[in-house]
């Protein structure tokens, strides 16, 4: 008689690889480390202790509710890293029991009451972001000026100076850039030595080359504590692809649909006309390459397949242009992904494989 081997079955995600889920967990959590410490070299140790303070929060709320359920989860790193990016979407300055509430909402409402990693349909990070930014707007909204701009005297970020700036503007800027130089937003002196370069390389070529794309790439820019510096998060991104950890379907479908979008009508606003938005502009703003990188791809609220997730790429990116440009908000990153989090079952519905002996109406 041969006896079957006991095997665990979990619950999603299930990667048919030798790693573990908290390996990926802490795997994300090392990657987000550069831009992490970028954000306290910018804005001082406050955003330490506000990263710290969110973890903190995470993973003592998962440990209560380990206890209660008799589940001992915080080894796996997953409240761990919802704590960091809890804390990594919310600005340096922020009164600390907001990123405490956040962490709290991710954990105990968004993560635990579908029943814990694998159950929850949204990203309970960008839920907690979101549950405070309706909740506390002003603090959720009040930025601090990064060291190296130390003749700045606004703290807006480049997207919210755009956006309030046009309620007033009448003039022809033709992009974003030239709208900010236009109206004295700071930059840095390193950019300079960037934009100088910029224009050695492309002025002969006939391209105009603003101040500013420097300070955008590289995070000398206000804005929440992780999502700043594009350079960096792009820099932890080489790991997680090397380890297969992501894939690309969601991360470049997701800036390619929003990138074509920004520039087939971007120009508009501006008085550019058509097919010449500023796609690099939104791009390294607002927290973009932190969504499409880190937080659309879980594994956890993203489709099954490679069709589903393409699908689901293009939407985030369609649902942040239509925020950014039309809505009330300057930003539209979270909202985005959260929406596409709904539309995954369906999603999976329409792209996953055949069953083995199922036949549709009309095939028998």
């Amino acid at each position: 008689m041969i006896e079957l081997e006991r095997q665990r079955i979990t619950t999603s995600p299930q990667i048919h690889k030798p790693i573990s889920t908290a390996a990926v967990m802490w795997a994300v959590s090392a990657c987000l480390l550069p831009a992490a410490v970028w954000g306290v070299y910018s804005f001082g140790l406050r955003a330490l202790v506000v990263m710290l303070v969110s973890i903190a929060a995470a993973v003592l709320t998962e440990f209560g509710l380990g206890l209660v359920s008799k589940r001992f989860t915080i080894l796996d790193g997953s409240a761990f890293l919802t704590g960091l990016l809890v804390g990594f979407n919310v600005p340096p300055a922020i009164p600390l029991y907001i990123p405490v509430i956040a962490s709290v909402f991710a954990i105990a409402v968004v993560k635990w009451t579908f029943g814990g990693l694998g159950s929850n349909w949204m990203n309970p990070a960008l839920a907690g972001r979101v549950f405070v930014a309706f909740s506390w707007t002003g603090p959720m909204t009040s930025w601090t000026i990064p060291r190296n701009l130390v003749d700045a005297v606004s703290s807006a970020t480049p997207l919210s100076a755009v956006k309030s700036g046009l309620f007033t503007y009448s003039g022809d800027a033709g992009g974003p850039m030239q709208f900010l130089s236009e109206i004295g937003y700071p930059h840095s002196a390193f950019d300079g030595k960037v934009t100088d370069f910029l224009r050695s390389v492309f002025e002969p070529l006939g391209a105009t080359i603003e101040p500013g794309y420097g300070d955008l790439f590289f995070g000398n820019i206000p804005g929440c504590i992780g999502e700043v510096s594009a350079f960096l998060l792009l820099i932890g991104t080489v790991y997680l692809f090397a380890r297969k950890i992501i894939t690309w379907h969601v991360p470049v479908s997701y800036l390619v649909s929003f990138g074509g979008l920004v520039w087939i009508f971007g120009g508009s606003r501006f008085g550019s006309g058509a097919f010449s938005g500023d796609v690099v502009f939104h791009l390294f703003t607002g927290g973009l390459i932190l969504g499409a990188f880190y937080m659309a791809t879980d594994m956890v609220t993203s489709p099954l397949t490679r069709k589903g997730l393409l699908i689901f790429g293009v939407g985030c990116g369609f649902f942040t242009f239509l925020i950014r440009f039309f809505g009330s908000f300057p930003e539209g990153v979270s909202l985005a992904i959260i929406i596409m989090n709904i539309f995954v079952p369906l999603i999976n519905k329409y792209t996953g494989p055949k069953r083995f002996g199922v036949t549709k109406k009309g095939e028998e």
